[in-house]
């Protein structure tokens, strides 16, 4: 027996797109540079450093004195000679006042001051060690600074766009069908 058949035939349907790409431009001006650095305020102090020396110890020491330090130690040798001389007065005075004590006290102050006084021998070294008096006080400096702000008026620019859009086109390029058929 033959049946009838149906036969079908179809074509799909294209769509055919068609772009045109944006266009996007972006300029970035420089900024307005204005920029201002005053100079800093600065003070300064100074407080002298002061150096004394003291050479008058080591000069007396080197014989190399002032009028009045001679003066003075001629005065002081001169009261201390007379003093001397004076006790020793007194007390030949006094052994000659004595004379019936027996001995022979004129024979023995005799010798006592024909005697020369016995003198050593001393190395010594002028001027003597720490003679030269050194003081010394450092000097300060006090620095103060007063930094100034940075002036700034500077400016930046926007930046500069410009967009044109992009299209999309849309059309049917192949209409979509069916057929239908009947085969008997």
């Amino acid at each position: 027996m033959n049946i009838p058949k149906l036969q079908l035939q179809s074509t799909k349907a294209q769509i055919s797109l068609s772009t045109q790409k944006p266009i996007q431009e972006i300029e970035q001006p420089k900024a307005n540079l204005d920029l201002q650095q005053p100079q800093a305020k600065m003070t300064m102090e100074t407080i002298k450093s002061q150096l004394s020396i003291d050479t008058v110890e080591a000069r007396e020491s080197l014989d190399l004195k002032s009028s009045r330090s001679r003066t003075a130690e001629v005065a002081q040798y001169s009261q201390q000679q007379a003093m001397e001389g004076l006790v020793r007065r007194a007390q030949e005075g006094d052994e000659l006042m004595r004379i019936e004590n027996g001995g022979n006290p004129i024979a023995d102050q005799a010798k006592r001051s024909g005697k020369q006084p016995y003198s050593s021998i001393n190395i010594k070294f002028i001027p003597q060690a720490d003679s030269v008096k050194v003081n010394f006080e450092p000097g300060k400096v006090e620095i103060q600074v007063e930094p100034q702000k940075v002036i700034n008026n500077s400016t930046s620019n926007k930046p500069i766009h410009h967009y044109t859009t992009g299209k999309v086109k849309v059309e049917l390029a192949q209409a979509p069908s069916l057929k239908i058929d009947w085969l008997v």
